[in-house]
């Protein structure tokens, strides 16, 4: 989670030089859309980054250039796509550098706040085994698991 101001300005700043050492741009709407991904502290939607953008950031992007600055945004590692809810957060490591590897989110049922997470080496290999002894085959190596965080849990 982001909180000041300060800290998602280091995150651009540091995504912008990321992309950079890349040979990529981050563009000026790829920073807005950065920036209300790091702001928004939950779980969003393209069309609610789009709201967002307009009321926030006083910034008008259109739903489909949203989805392509997603898209880059995924490729550098700067954000991560929830396809349960088919919602976006930012990376909570500024640059995710788990690309090979299972992606963890706990994912708030209330408040939509989602937190990342790593899983421990063996507990991805019994979970492989599992997964492989049943006939299964991973199409997508993330895990996305719904509850209650501390927050809402205390407000209860």
């Amino acid at each position: 989670m982001v909180d000041s101001m300060s800290q998602w300005v280091k995150e651009i700043a540091l995504a912008e030089q990321y992309c950079q050492e890349k040979g990529e741009h981050l563009t000026k709407k790829r920073k807005v859309v950065l920036q209300a991904l790091l702001q928004s502290q939950k779980a969003i939607s393209a069309y609610e980054l789009v709201d967002f953008c307009k009321i926030q950031l006083n910034e008008t992007i259109t739903a489909m250039s949203v989805y392509r600055i997603l898209a880059f945004l995924q490729e550098q590692g700067l954000a991560h796509k929830l396809s349960l809810s088919n919602k976006y957060v930012a990376c909570s490591h500024g640059v995710c550098e788990h690309k090979d590897e299972f992606l963890q989110f706990l994912v708030c049922d209330q408040c939509q706040h989602v937190e990342e997470v790593s899983i421990d080496s063996s507990t991805l290999k019994n979970l492989q085994t599992v997964i492989n002894n049943k006939g299964f085959r991973l199409t997508t190596p993330q895990l996305e698991i719904n509850g209650i965080c501390e927050k809402c849990f205390c407000a209860q």
